[in-house]
Parts: structure tokens; sequence; C-alpha cells
């Protein structure tokens, strides 16, 4: 492999699925890369290479930070794209988790060493979290679309075809080399609050969380994220209480989610979600650029 993809080890893994989250376009609210960071931290998962950022940023538009470790030392901290392991809890089989940051440049290049790694590790399955900005109020369950282009993927795990049309983001360009390299996947997205898209959303992050654990047949403990949720969705409410004009305007998505919920023809909790992430994304052309960052 490249030497841009570095490892400290080579660990055995049986039957893999790579789970991937960037930071960045891909990540309104921050949804995708808190599931991806909790799932990293609930599973006990451990490093085991990274991608050396050098070759894919232009750290003018994506800058390294600063630290003080012990208050005395500056430790500069780069970019960064780490590969974990970890035993899927209940499902038979390890995990790879890749924590990264969108890069700016040489993306073919880069999701070459990404769908390399997989194969090398003969994963059966790559599946990509993202969150969007949408229509949808703060104060209901975070809708999720899982969708994949692969027919007989949609079929057994329930997902929907992607039908997306127009700019993407490193989540779609990676399934694209999928494609290419003979990896299955699929993508799952969480739609976000665009009235609070600065405001971490650990809401989205745990209908991302849940869903995969679903998809895969896999044991997580949502304690923490349902405490934040929970917490999340009181703080926002006191905030919009405050804006009449706001207040309103979260009553009428609620009234809009509570008529879709009501339909007798969704045949399902799920189709629901699919059908109003979709109505939500298609009412209007103009709703920001985590609404076309979809691949």
């Amino acid at each position: 492999m490249s030497d841009e993809l570095a490892f400290d080890s080579r660990p055995e893994l049986e039957r893999p699925v790579m789970i991937t989250a960037f930071r960045g376009w891909n990540d309104g609210g921050q949804g995708a890369s808190l599931a991806g960071a909790f799932l990293a931290r609930a599973w006990a998962a451990q490093p085991f290479a990274s991608i050396d950022g050098e070759g894919f940023y232009d750290f003018q538009a994506t800058r390294p930070t600063v630290s003080l470790v012990d208050g005395l030392t500056r430790q500069i901290e780069w970019p960064e794209n780490t590969f974990l392991h970890a035993p899927l809890p209940g499902g038979g089989r390890d995990a790879i988790i890749l924590l990264g940051v969108e890069p700016n440049l040489r993306w073919r290049t880069f999701c070459e060493l990404v769908t390399g790694l997989a194969r090398d590790f003969g994963t059966e399955l790559v599946i990509t979290l993202g969150s969007l900005l949408a229509d949808v109020p703060h104060t209901r369950p975070a809708p999720v679309t899982g969708s994949a282009t692969d027919q007989e993927l949609i079929d057994r795990l329930g997902l929907q075809a992607s039908r997306y049309e127009g700019p993407t983001g490193i989540v779609g360009v990676l399934h694209d080399a999928c494609g290419r390299a003979g990896l299955a996947s699929a993508s799952l997205w969480a739609a976000v609050p665009h009235y609070v898209s600065l405001t971490p959303s650990p809401r989205a992050a745990r209908a991302l969380v849940v869903r995969l654990a679903d998809l895969l047949g896999a044991d997580v403990d949502t304690h923490e994220l349902d405490e934040a949720a929970d917490a999340y969705a009181q703080q926002v409410s006191e905030a919009v209480a405050s804006d009449a004009d706001t207040s309103a305007y979260v009553e009428e998505l609620e009234r809009r989610v509570d008529e879709l919920a009501e339909e007798v023809d969704l045949p399902s909790g799920e189709a629901l979600a699919a059908e109003l992430t979709r109505f939500l994304r298609e009412r209007e052309n103009g709703g920001g650029n985590d609404d076309v960052a979809r691949g």
C-alpha cells in the first residue's frame, strides 16, 4: 500500500464491516462525527492505522490547531484520519471505524487508500454516516434515511435506492470508489434542524447509532446519548421560546411531522423516516450546503 497509509498493527479481524464518519460538509450539526466517536468509545475501539494528512489538506482551509500540554508545552494537532477496530458486540464480527476530516485535495487517491485497506482486511460492507440540514423540528426524533446502489443490498437490509443528483462530498466519492473496488456499501443520513445548525446534535447522533446497530444486529448502550439528546432538546426549546417567530415556525414543523405520522399508508416507522426526509429535502431547492452533500 501507499506510504501515506501507516499501520501501527495489523489485527486479525473476523468478517469486518467498516463504518466511516467525516467532519466537514457531510456532518451537519456534527451528527455523523458525534455518532462515530461515540461508537469508537462505546466499543473500546483501538487505533491501528492512519492516513498521513500532508498530501490531502490545504492547511489554509483546514488549519491545524495549537494546544498546551500541562499548561507549558505547545503541541500542534493536525487533521487526522484514523482507523480503529473493535469486536462488534452481539454481531459475531469485527468493526473497522474510520474517524476523519473531509480532505481538501486528492479525493480519488484518498478513497483508494480507504478501499484498499477495506479490501486488504476482507471487509464485507462499508457504511458511511452523514447528517444534513433540513426543515425538521428538534422536538421530534431525527429522521434517518438509509440508501445504497446495489439492489441485493437494498432488499437485504431494507434500504432505499439512492436517487440524489447534484454536488457531493467525500461520502459520495467514497461510495463510488467502493463500487469500483467491488465493495458493498450503504449510507445512513440523519436530518438536523437547520435553525440550530451550529449546535452539535446528540439527537442526530443517537438516531444514526440506533439505526446502524439495528442494521448490523449489534448491541450498543445509548444511555449517554439519550441523556445528551434530552438536554439538547430542552436547551433548544428554551432558546426557541424566547423568539415568537421561531417558536411559531417550529410549531408548524411539528404539525407537518405529526400529519405525516398519521398517514395510514406508511407501512412502518422506517418508511416514515425515509419519506419525511425525502419530502423535506425536495420541498425547497435552497436548503443549504448540507442538503446537497448527499452522495
